[in-house]
């Protein structure tokens, strides 16, 4: 069963059953918002890109973004960067894999972001969510709508941190700027 966060929800990241997860992949969709012109609606493309940005002791350690797909332990993987968007209708444009069992018992959070490399803002951009779902099994356990439109360009979305023997998942919605995970990091910094 599918849980609809709300910005600053957490949930514990086990299977339906109770056992524990091993695999998890964020997913994140969109879509261009229509735009009135001359010769009715038409949108244009939005690169939006998903991130991953893993830490230790609060210490930014490695990165998974569309120019370094898989972390440097190999625990993380990127699907690839989707220059235009589209599925938005519940699918994944771009997704970012976790494989818990492989990722080192230093790295203690993992921060999801999304940022449009493009900068457009989100008032351009609809049906924008991510996701969590079990990779094993491909059931969604979480999703957060993306809300609110505005004039920022980049979104932390959430992060998964670890919790006793197993992970927690925290939705966490904070609108920023910036075209790459870089610009992000003064604003991921306090939501650790």
């Amino acid at each position: 069963m599918t849980v609809n966060m709300t910005k600053g929800q957490a949930i514990n990241l086990q299977k339906s059953d109770g056992g524990t997860l091993t695999a998890v992949r964020m997913g994140l969709g969109w879509q261009a918002a229509p735009r009135r012109g001359l010769f009715g609606k038409r949108s244009k493309e939005i690169d939006l890109d998903a991130s991953a940005v893993l830490f230790a002791d609060k210490q930014p350690v490695d990165v998974v973004f569309f120019r370094h797909l898989v972390s440097d332990d190999g625990s993380v993987r990127h699907s690839g960067d989707n220059l235009t968007g589209g599925a938005g209708q519940g699918g994944d444009d771009e997704a970012v894999m976790v494989d818990l069992q492989r990722v080192p018992v230093h790295i203690d959070q993992i921060v999801f972001t999304v940022n449009s490399f493009t900068g457009q803002t989100f008032a351009e951009v609809e049906n924008a969510f991510c996701r969590l779902l079990d990779e094993t099994t491909g059931q969604e356990m979480a999703r957060y709508t993306l809300t609110g439109g505005g004039q920022y360009t980049a979104q932390i979305m959430a992060k998964m941190g670890r919790q006793g023997g197993g992970w927690q998942m925290t939705a966490i919605g904070e609108p920023a700027s910036g075209r790459t995970f870089q610009d992000l990091m003064p604003s991921i910094v306090p939501h650790l």
